[in-house]
């Protein structure tokens, strides 16, 4: 019995010897060979589907990798779908639970194609398509054991949902290179959306109220026939169905605004992180992002009833205008000393100095256009006077106001060793270079001043291609320096001046304080980036040597003379600040609260019957003081401002802030002030004049409350 009993056992194991021979002798063989697959795969009840699972050979054994591919084959018109399917459809899905040896698979997604049935959109592909995987395997050692069931849904006017098992064994260290899986491995993986330097997401931005989203992105390379994908990992992403995107390029920007419906009501997006996927020629990028609710400026914001030529009509006003705004008076100083002493030079000597002074302002807006391009190519936000949202170029104005101030009172006088040019202009200002100087100067202190026309022009070059944009900028500087280019075409008209005398000194001592005023307001700008403290004792140390300079160059009595005119000038300025008479007796009230601006609370507020005012404002913008002293903070407006119905919000620009910028772009402005008024008579808001007049406001207030006043006026 014994006997007989090891007898069998010897068999058994000579019959499981052969059988691990047998199962080494196809197994082998197969691997070297670097053929390890499925094959075609059909199931029987649905015929126009194949697919196939095949190992490329490729592995890392550091990773614990090994690349594989998963083909589908369908026929015409059938189609499947891709991770995210759309307003129908579903998902292809691989369990692999029974599996060994197997710690994970990752799937990749090549970019799908979108297809439209009796208005329900969906997402996927058709033909011919392989996803390429990464298997992730715990023990390169050891055999592997894939067993996965497919799962694919595929349709033409009928969805048929399908099985597939996939099988397969090997041994990671002995497979070798396919070069059919690896040709096709390769082919879906370039269509695979990568990473990429080129392009960048900059905002994604959820409308609630529209049910849109809207995403700014930049490709260095520019944009062809791009198309954007939306999907998520979150629930709310998952229930929400992204539809086809409304696409409008500039040069390297892009501007998506993508319609989202729910099936289960209002989509929840606020602060959900998201996949965005763009697609464009040669190119598939993917990149997460969050959801904010801050504005976009939209596609179009500059397209106007207006054409070209009466933009460039609109920018030869508003350039004109500048030139009697407060910020220019201080450099028309300058010039006015050059003009004083023309009548001893003679008309060509005129013309080229008042030449030299149009070509500063030409080059002075030349440059700031090309600012605003590099802004505008690299996606980053553009504004009328966001200079002064930098410390740096605010203190580099005090330090050139302060000199031009210190020069016009004859502290000093700078020259350049050798025959080298003078670098600010001496003496009266005369050389060219200092003309020059002065016209760059004067467009760059124009720039915290807006003024009527000049919003329009500047909104319509901003959103236009670049080309449009140097020429408005032209057109503005040449309305800016018309006054200079006059007196060049008729030098007759410099002589028209008062003759020259005593007189002369005390203008110039007049224009010098003017400018020394300009530094003393620039230095206090530096209180929204420095400690108060540091820029008051800044200030009484320049003030100081100021003072003290002047004293060596002219005596105590200017001294002062000088420091009453700042005293009185300084108190003049706090009583008028604060009282008016009838007006003038009346101290100025102190300004209302006023709330951050929240886009996304406009709408609340005037579905529950009140009206919003906004107040977009910076405490570098002259223009914004004069609204605010002369208007708001003026009866009857202040009254009207302070009723329970009124809610009032203020956007600060002083510093950069992508929210306001958006905010401004997204109703074609590219500066400040900007006002406008909502309520249940204009939800879409009533924009006002750059300059407030009390009649406006009121009127906008007035209209906002009732749609019975919208529709008269209309």
């Amino acid at each position: 019995m014994t006997t007989l009993h090891s007898r069998w056992q010897r068999v058994l194991t000579a019959l499981l010897a052969m059988l691990a021979l047998l199962s080494a002798s196809f197994t082998i063989p197969a691997a070297l060979a670097g053929e390890v697959t499925t094959g075609w795969l059909t199931n029987p009840q649905h015929p126009p589907v194949a697919v196939r699972l095949m190992l490329t050979g490729q592995q890392n054994p550091q990773a614990k990798t090994v690349e594989a591919l998963l083909e589908v084959q369908l026929e015409t018109d059938w189609k499947t779908y891709w991770r995210s399917p759309g307003e129908s459809g579903v998902a292809p899905s691989i369990d692999w639970s029974l599996s060994n040896n197997l710690a994970d698979v990752d799937w990749q997604w090549p970019i799908p194609k979108r297809y439209e049935f009796l208005g329900v959109e969906t997402l996927g592909y058709k033909d011919h398509i392989g996803f390429p995987l990464t298997l992730h395997v715990e023990d390169m050692n050891q055999p592997v054991f894939l067993s996965g069931q497919l799962t694919m849904s595929s349709c033409t006017n009928i969805c048929v949902l399908t099985d597939y098992e996939l099988s397969l064994d090997f041994i990671p260290t002995q497979l070798t290179l396919s070069q059919e899986a690896m040709h096709l491995y390769n082919q879906g993986l370039s269509l695979v959306p990568q990473t990429s330097p080129a392009v960048s997401l900059t905002q994604v931005s959820w409308d609630e109220n529209a049910q849109m989203l809207t995403l700014v992105a930049t490709n260095t390379m520019g944009w062809k026939q791009p198309d954007v994908f939306i999907d998520g990992e979150t629930q709310a992403v998952k229930d929400a169905h992204f539809l086809a995107p409304d696409i409008t390029t500039d040069g390297s920007q892009l501007i998506a605004r993508i319609p989202v419906k729910s099936w289960f009501g209002v989509p929840a997006l606020l602060g959900e992180s998201i996949n965005v996927t763009l697609s464009d020629a040669n190119i598939a990028v993917e990149m997460k992002a969050s959801v904010t609710d801050t504005p976009v400026a939209l596609p179009g914001f500059a397209a106007t009833d207006r054409n070209l030529p009466e933009i460039l009509l609109i920018a030869l006003l508003g350039g004109l205008i500048l030139n009697i705004m407060p910020c220019v008076l201080p450099v028309l100083g300058l010039k006015l000393s050059t003009v004083m002493t023309a009548e001893h030079s003679g008309q060509r000597q005129i013309r080229t100095q008042f030449l030299a002074s149009a070509a500063g302002i030409l080059v002075s807006f030349w440059l700031l256009a090309g600012f605003l391009a590099a802004l505008k190519l690299s996606g980053q936000a553009l504004g009328w006077g966001i200079q002064f949202q930098s410390p740096y170029f605010i203190g580099a104005m005090i330090l050139i106001t302060g000199l031009f101030a210190a020069n016009m009172l004859g502290l000093f006088e700078i020259r350049l060793p050798g025959n080298a040019s003078t670098w600010l202009a001496t003496r009266g200002d005369q050389s060219h270079l200092g003309h020059f100087i002065q016209g760059m100067f004067a467009t760059l202190l124009a720039t915290p001043c807006s003024a009527p026309f000049l919003g329009t022009a500047v909104a319509f070059a901003l959103g236009a291609d670049l080309l449009s944009l140097f020429v408005i900028f032209t057109a503005l500087a040449v309305g800016m320096a018309a006054p200079w280019l006059l007196v060049a075409a008729f030098p007759a008209l410099a002589r028209l001046m008062p003759k020259p005398g005593p007189w002369m000194n005390r203008i110039k001592l007049l224009f010098g304080l003017m400018l020394l005023a300009t530094s003393l307001w620039l230095l206090s700008l530096m209180t929204n980036f420095l400690a108060t403290w540091m820029v008051v004792a800044t200030g009484a140390l320049l003030l100081t040597l100021l003072l003290w300079q002047l004293g060596r160059q002219k005596g105590r009595k200017p001294v002062i003379i000088t420091l009453a005119i700042i005293l009185f000038s300084s108190a003049g300025g706090l009583l008028i600040g604060s009282v008016t008479a009838d007006q003038w007796s009346t101290p100025l009230p102190a300004d209302h609260p006023w709330q951050p601006l929240n886009v996304d609370q406009i709408a609340r507020h005037v579905q529950e019957g009140n009206v919003v005012i906004v107040d977009v404002t910076a405490d570098w913008c002259i223009t914004c003081k004069a609204n605010k002293i002369g208007v708001l903070l003026q009866d009857p407006v202040y009254s009207a401002l302070g009723a329970p119905d009124i809610v009032r919000m203020r956007g600060d620009w002083t510093h950069p802030s992508d929210y306001v910028t958006a905010y401004l772009q997204s109703y074609g402005r590219f500066g400040v002030p900007f006002n406008i008024v909502y309520g249940p008579g204009a939800p879409d808001g009533i924009a006002l004049p750059v300059i407030l007049t009390q009649d406006t406001v009121l009127e906008a207030l007035q209209a906002a409350a009732s749609p019975q006043l919208v529709q008269e006026a209309q």
